[in-house]
């Protein structure tokens, strides 16, 4: 091994001790707040990734993946969005109706950004097995929101193909090669948010 990529390694190894070390913010809504937004899709069971992207360079900003299951949640691992509407419990959101899901994507898009959301229909099982693992994930780390979303997939039933990356991007391209996905885009003009 030369010494390049010896310290490389030696850096993974220092980078996962380290994030290892820390876990990210605990946040959990009471019982009945979440019970009280609980939204129940009339849609087939999917999954629909939404990746924030900017206008100027291509790359990825963000990464968040809606999960319709036996309910409608959002995964939305070190995401700073959050409503009244929508209870969080460790970065999963509750009640994700589709007005809901629409604020989501106006108050990402914006003259830097767009959102691209692309949605695949699954079996009942497969929601079911993403909204159990997105649950049991706990809060995320700063940065890390794709490197969970597709390590929640490749756990899943007919997304092997999915690769693990940091790369919103990446993940997003990754995903527009599974077998049914359709994709649509959100684009703004104003400024952003404060």
């Amino acid at each position: 091994m030369g010494l390049m990529s010896f310290f490389r390694v030696l850096l993974l190894v220092l980078l996962s001790i380290t994030v290892s070390a820390c876990g990210g913010k605990s946040v959990w809504a009471p019982d009945a707040e979440v019970e009280k937004r609980r939204y129940v899709s009339p849609d087939d069971p999917y999954l629909m990734l939404k990746t924030m992207i900017n206008n100027r360079t291509g790359s990825g900003g963000h990464a968040a993946l809606v999960i319709n299951a036996s309910e409608t949640v959002m995964y939305d691992p070190a995401g700073r969005w959050s409503h009244p509407l929508g209870p969080e419990r460790n970065d999963v959101v509750y009640g994700m109706f589709p007005e809901l899901e629409e604020n989501y994507d106006n108050w990402h898009a914006r003259v830097t950004h767009h959102v691209v959301n692309q949605k695949i229909y699954v079996s009942s099982a497969t929601a079911e097995k993403a909204f159990a693992l997105a649950k049991a994930a706990g809060p995320s780390l700063d940065a890390q929101c794709t490197l969970n979303i597709s390590g929640l997939l490749m756990q899943l039933e007919g997304f092997q193909a999915i690769q693990r990356t940091y790369f919103p991007a990446k993940l997003m391209r990754n995903f527009a090669d599974l077998p049914g996905v359709t994709t649509t885009k959100v684009y703004q003009t104003d400024e952003g948010r404060s």
